[in-house]
C-alpha cells in the first residue's frame, strides 16, 4: 500500500476513535508532510523515535479542540497508478477554508495556502478537512 495514503487513513481511523497519538513507520516524506500538517493547527506534535530492533518510527499526536477532532475526512487525490498536477492559478480553497490541500512542490511540502503566497504549483498529494 502506498505509506502516504497508509499515514493519512491511519490518522483519520486514530481521531475518528479519539485515541490520543499514533505510530507510522519513518520516512522524510512522511515527516514534511507532519510538518505541514502540524502547522496547519491538524496536529498537535510529531516526533522521531527510534524502536527496538532500531526501526525508525513517527509519533504524531492528534489535535483536538474541546473535545472534537481537527480531522473529520482526507481525501488522497495523487496515486501511485495516476498522478495530478495543479499549477498555482488552479489552487481553490478545501471547504470554504476550512481544510488543506497538501501538495509536493520545488518548494518542498506546502498547504495550498503557502504554496499561492509562494506562487508554485505541483503534485497534489491529498485534502484534509
Amino acid at each position: 500500500m502506498d505509506g502516504i495514503s497508509n499515514m493519512i487513513i491511519t490518522m483519520k481511523n486514530a481521531a475518528m476513535v479519539s485515541k490520543p497519538s499514533v505510530t507510522v513507520p519513518f520516512s522524510k516524506l512522511k515527516y514534511a508532510i507532519a510538518q505541514c500538517l502540524k502547522e496547519q493547527g491538524f496536529i498537535a506534535n510529531v516526533s522521531k523515535k527510534t524502536e527496538k530492533n532500531n526501526i525508525s518510527v513517527l509519533e504524531i499526536e492528534l489535535a483536538y479542540a474541546n473535545g472534537e477532532t481537527k480531522i473529520h475526512d482526507v481525501k488522497r487525490m495523487s496515486k501511485q497508478s495516476r498522478r495530478m498536477y495543479t499549477g498555482v492559478k488552479e489552487l481553490r480553497p478545501v471547504k470554504n477554508g476550512h481544510g488543506i490541500t497538501v501538495l509536493s512542490t520545488p518548494k518542498g511540502i506546502l498547504s495550498d495556502k503557502q504554496a499561492r503566497k509562494e506562487m508554485v504549483g505541483g503534485e497534489v498529494l491529498f485534502t484534509m478537512w
